[in-house]
């Protein structure tokens, strides 16, 4: 049974507000079923005087509800009994009129009963459909609330580690005061984007593309061109959404001051690749890229080294290197087993 089936089925019985339509159509089907029989009599063997009846019956008890039914019920039985059973045209009380009666009541009795129990079951799961529902939007609602708090309260105290850092001179304390009130910044951001709002982890390549134009969003470099390519629908856990979002932003950041430096904008490629059993992510620019020699594990840089121990939490490599055509390229390969 499909949905719309099923949606059908749980608004029976028809006319439940409007009783009088209900008892009508049942008297109209009991009439059809009166007319088909005169109209087919020929066409029938003898002893079939409730066969164009119980179609009737049926249909009234499932289309109108249980009083429909009984009352198709009744009138079906009586009009077969006075124009089809013999002696026509009377009511008989001979032995096999009554047996024929006696069948009649009950073949429709068994059937309005199991009709009206069929009911009363879709109106019983009519009524806890509607009260999942009503849970479902709630619990939406009540976790979308809490990832824009959590998320809302990490960028609070990133503010309050800016303005921190205004009150303090000496210029390395600043400085990491500057770098941790961002990281904070991004990571509220992130965690805003880490689920849809069905609850289920967000695509990546829904995530990601947003998460570029956060990051660019926060620069002053208006003339940035990004580019975003992920294979639709790949979904990753929560526990590796995070470090993984945090190396792209990371990448981002550090093109953006170091590739662009003095210049007002640039190209910055991100692709993800994956496969059954690894996944690789790279973020290209055309900036000025590393200088000669250098390397992301002797490098200095608290950012690169974030990222190499983010890479490590998800069981991966992280490096930085020169890109061919001038640039520079970092590439975050993690396994799919760890996320």
């Amino acid at each position: 049974m499909d949905g719309r089936t099923g949606r059908l089925l749980e608004r029976l019985p028809l006319a439940r507000e409007h009783r009088w339509q209900g008892y009508g159509s049942a008297l109209l089907l009991s009439l059809v079923g009166l007319v088909t029989r005169w109209l087919l009599a020929d066409a029938f063997p003898p002893g079939f005087p409730f066969l164009t009846f119980f179609p009737a019956v049926v249909l009234s008890g499932f289309l109108f509800g249980r009083g429909p039914g009984i009352l198709s019920a009744v009138l079906c039985g009586l009009l077969a009994w006075y124009f089809f059973i013999p002696p026509a045209n009377a009511f008989s009380l001979a032995p096999g009129a009554m047996v024929a009666m006696g069948f009649y009541v009950g073949v429709v009795a068994v059937d309005l009963l199991l009709i009206d129990w069929m009911q009363r079951g879709n109106a019983r799961l009519r009524i806890e459909r509607e009260r999942s529902e009503m849970l479902a939007q709630r619990s939406q609602l009540l976790f979308s609330e809490l990832q824009h708090r959590v998320s809302n309260n990490l960028q609070m105290v990133g503010a309050v580690l800016a303005l921190q850092q205004r009150s303090v001179t000496d210029p390395a304390a600043r400085q990491a005061l500057g770098d941790a009130g961002a990281k904070l910044q991004t990571i509220g951001r992130i965690q805003r984007q880490l689920y849809d709002p069905s609850g289920d982890p967000q695509t990546l390549d829904q995530m990601l593309p947003d998460l570029v134009q956060d990051v660019i969003a926060t620069t002053d470099k208006p003339g940035v061109i990004t580019s975003v390519t992920v294979d639709a629908g790949l979904r990753l856990s929560p526990d590796a959404l995070i470090p993984i979002a945090l190396v792209v932003a990371e990448c981002i950041a550090n093109a953006i001051e170091h590739g662009f430096a003095g210049r007002d904008g640039g190209r910055i490629d991100v692709r993800m690749t994956a496969h059954s059993d690894a996944a690789t992510i790279t973020i290209a620019d055309d900036g000025a890229g590393p200088p000669d020699g250098f390397t992301a594990a002797s490098s200095s840089s608290l950012g690169l080294k974030i990222s190499r121990t983010l890479a490590g939490q998800l069981g991966g490599r992280f490096d930085l290197s020169p890109r061919d055509g001038g640039g520079a390229i970092a590439t975050l390969h993690f396994p799919r087993d760890r996320t």
